[in-house]
């Protein structure tokens, strides 16, 4: 097995138009390795763990280190590490500051501005623009930028998230909004693009990879501290910051993103560039982006939950209502910008307008009327009539019952067994207890029912060879009833 970086590069050397042949002798493994994720690219692959360092947990340390003092030697800051615990010895200190430094004087070297042609690179970064507050929760605001290298067209996308799935979304919303894909795409060492590096070995992030195989884009990871190496985005960030935030104000992300798109629109867009000298629209009209593939990845977040007994799944602090025939099952959630849909078996059964509050019961009014639907179903059932039948006691446990979310015909079908066999009046002495203790179940009953140590009858009633004869019940009748009818008839004579 290989590990995603291959895999990727046994695409992108397809696409350039290799050979099986010239792909086995380039990336040296087998012909039937090649065939295999050539036609099956989702395959699992092996992970393959960074070996550790004894500097690891010290590399920030020594780096503060050199930030004070630039021309510290080894043996200086071994005597350091070893006060907080290092055991290590000093070669590999002496290793890690000449590659800091080499670093370093690579970064203070000029650098020429380069031009890239039309429509073969994007870049991309993220920017933080504070929070936005919603009720009593506040969330962080990010944007991610998108700039065609070419033309300087931006996208821009507001989320409050950086997960890769908002990485992937806000990509794919930019693909769409340029009409089509580069060649190659500059990401900084962001970890959901980049999750190590050493020197000029990069291991790309294996779900970024996996994204960006399906749109046939190379990734390109500009060098630690070198900006200069994604200077167009980076100034496009700082235009954003300087020409569209100040002296605004909004409601929610909604908002942030319909203010931006109007601003990128009918400012940023249509502006003349001071670098090109042309407007970004005018210059972009030349630029011929590679076509978008027919079938567009699910970028949207996505969670496998549980249905719980208030008819609600459980995603971002936040419940979510489902029909109540769902309740514990386990449904897909995605979830995007703006809405949460709920799947069941790849069935749509449920969509949520995204709250971005916490603590909050997003419900559909349909679903509360299947509930009570499904109660008023319930109290025509002739089992539970014939509970009800031994007084408002019962009728209040059983009300109890489905405010408790109890299984309510299992429920009722063992109250009933038990009423035979420790009779009504034991039953409903088990009841008062169980409500004075608000212990709702049919198993507490029966607890109560045992602890008592009520007798149950001695003469079962005779059995009959039909046994749905046997299965009859019959409602217990109302003393109260009868006494109100003497007395009744007392006051007329």
């Amino acid at each position: 097995m290989i590990d995603r970086r291959t895999v990727f590069e046994i695409h992108r050397l397809k696409d350039a138009g290799c050979s099986a042949r010239q792909i086995v002798q380039r990336l040296r493994i087998g012909r039937d390795t090649v065939k295999k994720y050539l036609d099956h690219p989702e395959r699992m692959v092996s992970e393959r763990k960074p070996r550790a360092s004894k500097l690891d947990a010290y590399r920030k340390k020594i780096d503060s280190f050199l930030e004070e003092f630039p021309d510290v030697k080894a043996p200086v800051v071994l005597q350091r590490l070893k006060t907080e615990g290092f055991d290590g010895r000093v070669t590999i200190v002496r290793s890690y500051l000449q590659k800091k430094r080499s670093e370093q004087e690579r970064n203070r070297e000029a650098f020429i501005r380069f031009e890239s042609a039309p429509g073969r690179q994007l870049q991309i970064d993220w920017g933080h623009f504070g929070a936005l507050t919603y009720g009593k929760s506040v969330r962080k605001l990010y944007a991610l930028a998108v700039i065609e290298s070419y033309s300087r067209m931006l996208y821009v996308e507001f989320t409050h998230s950086q997960k890769q799935e908002a990485l992937h979304q806000g990509l794919l919303n930019a693909f769409r909004f340029f009409n089509g894909t580069p060649e190659e795409i500059v990401v900084d060492n962001m970890l959901t693009a980049v999750t190590e590096r050493c020197g000029s070995v990069i291991r790309f992030n294996d779900a970024f990879l996996d994204f960006l195989r399906i749109f046939k884009i190379v990734p390109r990871a500009c060098h630690i501290r070198s900006p200069q190496e994604k200077g167009k985005i980076e100034k496009s960030i700082d235009y954003l910051r300087q020409n569209f935030w100040p002296l605004r104000s909004f409601n929610d992300l909604m908002d942030v993103q319909g203010q931006v798109n109007q601003w990128r629109d009918g400012v940023c867009n249509v502006r003349v560039h001071q670098t090109t000298g042309d407007r970004p629209i005018d210059r972009f009209a030349g630029v011929h982006l590679r076509p978008l593939p027919p079938l567009l990845p699910d970028c949207r977040e996505s969670a496998t939950l549980l249905v719980h007994q208030d008819f609600a799944v459980r995603f971002d602090d936040n419940s979510y209502t489902a029909p109540p025939w769902t309740i514990g099952r386990r449904l897909t959630l995605k979830a995007d910008q703006t809405m949460v849909t709920l799947y069941h078996r790849e069935k749509q059964v449920a969509v949520h307008h995204r709250s971005w509050e916490r603590k909050k019961r997003i419900e559909l009014p349909s679903h509360q009327e299947q509930v009570k639907k499904l109660h008023s179903r319930l109290w025509q059932d002739r089992d539970i009539a014939l509970l009800s039948s031994l007084g408002q006691e019962a009728v209040d446990y059983l009300a109890a019952l489905v405010n408790a979310r109890q299984p309510i015909k299992k429920s009722v079908l063992k109250l009933l067994q038990l009423k035979d066999q420790y009779g009504a009046v034991s039953l409903i002495c088990a009841i008062r207890k169980a409500m004075l203790h608000k212990a709702y179940g049919a198993d507490y009953i029966e607890n109560i029912l045992r602890q008592g140590k009520t007798p149950p009858k001695q003469h079962p009633p005779v059995k009959l060879k039909n046994e749905d004869l046997n299965n009859i019940r019959l409602p217990e009748p109302s003393l109260a009833d009868y006494d109100a009818y003497i007395l009744k008839r007392r006051k007329e004579e």
